[in-house]
């Protein structure tokens, strides 16, 4: 249990440090192409798409997290120690985050045309007719719903079902990114995307918590709630508007997307006080590795406190 706590420690670290590896060396990425194959929807019936989505999705995570298995049951402690923060590593990803956000602000230095071409790599919405803060917003938009996708979520599965926990989520993660839409991919991927909504379902609400913690301690607290309960439910889906809306509250920004959604009261704009949103992320991730730190030991505690009661003298 010491040795988990001390693994999420240090994978944060080797993420802070050295960030994610180029893609021919990064295992996710040949997951893509592995889910690229077979996630084709020409390839199936019309009648059969669903159910192949259902096994492809089955397959695919059990192959990927099947060697974080081994790993984890076979590898001795020190190589645990050594290499386990990097095998977690492969989860997560927080700094890279922040990367995409900068690279973001980066192009909109040489116009707005620019930053719209950079931000078309983090969303799948038309960035052809954003204005500078709307492609900001998309930027940061991205940041905060992945703070539980990219972050949260691998943490969580890592600290209650170890290695092949994390892995698990991150493969079933890379599926709704790239089958969960709305269009010839929709009945291949409706499985893997209603698969990640239930698989973040705790860990966006953890995310929830440690964020309004945040904002308590940085005296926001009120408006962070009050954006939360007002907006949270104005984006798809039961799990992104949480962290994004506590975080425009507590922030004080709008998060805005052309004809589908307004999030937060836009008193602050994203150009001059968007750091504030890279601060929150950094803060609730901390909190989280503190908080499943915490769990981690209560859970070594329960299994094992009874008994060393009976090491203990009488008094």
């Amino acid at each position: 249990m010491v040795v988990s706590a001390l693994v999420i420690w240090l994978s944060l670290t080797v993420d802070r440090l050295f960030g994610d590896p180029p893609n021919f060396l990064h295992p996710v990425a040949y997951l893509g192409k592995f889910i690229g194959w077979w996630g084709r929807a020409e390839l199936y019936p019309l009648s059969l798409q669903r159910t192949a989505g259902v096994l492809f999705t089955i397959i695919t995570a059990v192959l990927f997290a099947l060697p974080f298995w081994l790993f984890e049951s076979y590898a001795p402690l020190i190589l645990i120690i050594i290499a386990g923060p990097f095998l977690l590593k492969i989860c997560l990803s927080w700094r890279c985050l922040e990367e995409h956000v900068e690279s973001v602000i980066t192009a909109l230095g040489s116009g707005t045309e620019e930053g719209q071409k950079s931000v078309r790599m983090l969303v799948s919405r038309d960035t052809s007719l954003l204005g500078n803060e709307e492609v900001l917003s998309a930027a940061y938009e991205s940041m905060a719903e992945n703070l539980v996708d990219s972050i949260i979520s691998p943490l969580f599965f890592f600290t209650f079902f170890g290695f092949s926990g994390a892995a698990f989520f991150r493969a079933v993660n890379t599926m709704d990114a790239m089958l969960g839409y709305r269009d010839e991919r929709l009945r291949l991927g409706w499985f893997p995307a209603r698969l990640d909504d239930l698989l973040n379902y705790i860990p966006a609400r953890l995310a929830g918590l440690v964020l309004l913690l945040y904002f308590a301690a940085k005296g926001r607290f009120s408006p962070a709630w009050k954006v939360f309960c007002s907006d949270r439910k104005k984006r798809p889906g039961f799990n992104g508007g949480i962290p994004m809306s506590i975080i425009a509250g507590g922030t004080g920004i709008r998060f805005t997307k052309p004809g589908s959604y307004e999030i937060g009261e836009g008193e602050r704009s994203l150009k001059d006080f968007g750091h504030l949103i890279v601060a929150a992320v950094r803060a609730a991730t901390v909190l989280s590795a503190l908080l499943f730190t915490l769990i981690i030991f209560c859970i070594w505690w329960f299994a094992h406190g009874s008994s060393l009661m009976i090491f203990l003298p009488a008094v």
